[in-house]
């Protein structure tokens, strides 16, 4: 491995399972380790305990607590992660939306794996 051999960890917040194996499968050929979290309220509750999360893949659709107010409350205990949504609506004023709650960037579902893995990098890098 090179200088920078520790591995990264994404949280990926999504409530499908096939959305969330997608995007396991994609990660760890990336050599990226995954966390997943079904919803908002533990997606919280694991950015609080686990300091290791580099970079969060946040679905906007969630039950429990919605993608925007975890993002909201993430933002407080941990500033400086990176949080990206994934959104099927690319709408601008989801877009907007998502940026306000404190996101970084987004993605759209369906996901493209090269996009995914170019927005990725740029914020674990």
């Amino acid at each position: 491995m090179g200088n920078n051999s520790k591995i990264k960890v994404i949280l990926v917040v999504e409530d499908d399972d096939i959305s969330y194996q997608f995007l396991r499968i994609v990660l760890q050929k990336a050599n990226i380790k995954v966390l997943h979290a079904e919803d908002g309220e533990q997606a919280i509750e694991m950015c609080k305990k686990n300091k290791n999360i580099d970079l969060v893949l946040m679905d906007i659709q969630l039950p429990v607590i919605d993608g925007l107010e975890a993002t909201k409350q993430i933002r407080i205990i941990r500033k400086e992660l990176p949080i990206i949504a994934q959104t099927a609506n690319t709408m601008n004023e989801e877009k907007e939306k998502c940026f306000k709650a404190g996101c970084n960037d987004y993605i759209a579902k369906p996901f493209n794996k090269n996009k995914l893995l170019k927005i990725v990098n740029k914020y674990l890098i």
